[in-house]
C-alpha cells in the first residue's frame, strides 16, 4: 500500500531532481557546463528567477514560453520533471527507507540515460559509472541480489555487449555497439544481480524490434537501415526485465 506523505515528498523530490537532469540533457551534449552561472533563457539570455524555475508549475503558469521574449521553453524540462516526479512519489511511496531512496537514484538516473541514448546516442561514462558504484552501495538495500551475483552481473553484462561489439566491428569494420551499451548492461548487472540479465536483453532487444518495424513502417530509415538506441531499451527493460526474473528464478528479491 502506497504511503501519501512519503509519496508527496519523494514526487517533490523527483521534481526538482528531474529540473536539474533536464538542464543536463539539453546542455551537456552541447558542451555547455550546468554547474556554473545561473539558468538563463535561451533565445534572450535573461537570467531566470526563483518564479521561473519552481518544476512544472513556472512551465504551466507561463504556458511553455520565456516572460521576457515569448520563446518557447522546451517541452523536455515538462516531461523529465513529470517523469522524475512519477518515480520518486512512486519508490518512495512503495518504500519510505533507504531502499525507496535507491530505487528513486536507479529511475532518475535510468531516465536521463534512456533520453540522451534516445537523442544523441550517447550513454556518458560519468553516469553510467556512478549507476554501478550505486547498485554495489544503496543497492544491497534496494534488491535481494548476493554481493557475489552483482559482480558477476557487472561483469557478465559488460563482457557480453562488449564481445558483441568488438565482434560487430570485426565482421563489418565498422562501429555497430557503442561501448557505452556495455558499461549501462554492466551496471544494471550491479544492481540486479546477473540472473536478472537474459530477462532484460531479451526485452530490450525486442522492445528495439518493435522500433525498427515502426520505423520502416513509417519509411524513417537511412539508406536501408535503422539506428537503434539500445541504452535506452536496456533502461527501459531494466525493471520489468529483473521483476520477470524473480518471477521465473525467485533470485534476487
Amino acid at each position: 500500500m502506497i504511503q501519501a506523505f512519503p509519496a508527496l515528498l519523494g514526487g517533490i523530490a523527483g521534481a526538482i531532481a528531474g529540473s536539474f537532469l533536464a538542464t543536463l540533457i539539453l546542455r551537456w551534449p552541447r558542451g555547455r557546463g550546468i554547474a556554473h552561472g545561473r539558468s538563463a533563457c535561451d533565445e534572450c539570455g535573461r537570467v531566470l528567477g526563483v518564479i521561473d524555475l519552481v518544476p512544472m508549475v513556472s512551465a504551466l503558469v507561463q504556458r511553455g514560453r520565456c516572460r521576457t521574449c515569448g520563446a518557447l521553453i522546451d517541452p523536455l524540462h515538462g516531461r523529465v520533471e513529470a517523469g522524475c516526479a512519477i518515480i520518486g512519489a512512486l519508490a518512495l511511496g512503495f518504500s519510505p527507507e533507504l531502499g525507496g531512496m535507491g530505487w528513486a537514484l536507479l529511475g532518475w538516473l535510468l531516465l536521463t540515460l534512456a533520453v540522451l541514448d534516445k537523442r544523441h546516442f550517447w550513454l556518458p561514462d560519468a553516469l553510467t559509472l556512478p549507476l554501478a558504484f550505486l547498485g554495489f552501495t544503496i543497492g544491497l538495500w534496494t534488491t535481494g541480489a548476493t554481493m557475489g551475483d552483482r559482480a558477476i552481473g557487472a561483469m557478465v553484462g559488460y563482457l557480453a555487449l562488449l564481445l558483441v561489439a568488438l565482434g560487430y566491428r570485426r565482421l563489418r569494420g565498422r562501429e555497430g555497439l557503442g561501448l557505452g551499451d556495455a558499461k549501462l548492461l554492466g551496471a544494471l548487472g550491479a544492481w540486479f544481480g546477473w540472473q536478472a540479465l537474459p530477462f532484460i536483453l531479451l526485452l530490450a532487444a525486442s522492445l528495439g524490434l518493435l522500433a525498427v518495424l515502426a520505423a520502416m513502417a513509417v519509411g524513417r530509415t537511412v539508406n536501408g537501415a535503422t539506428r537503434v538506441p539500445l541504452g535506452t531499451f536496456l533502461a527501459a527493460a531494466a525493471v520489468p526485465g529483473w521483476w520477470f526474473s524473480v518471477l521465473a528464478t525467485g533470485a534476487g528479491a
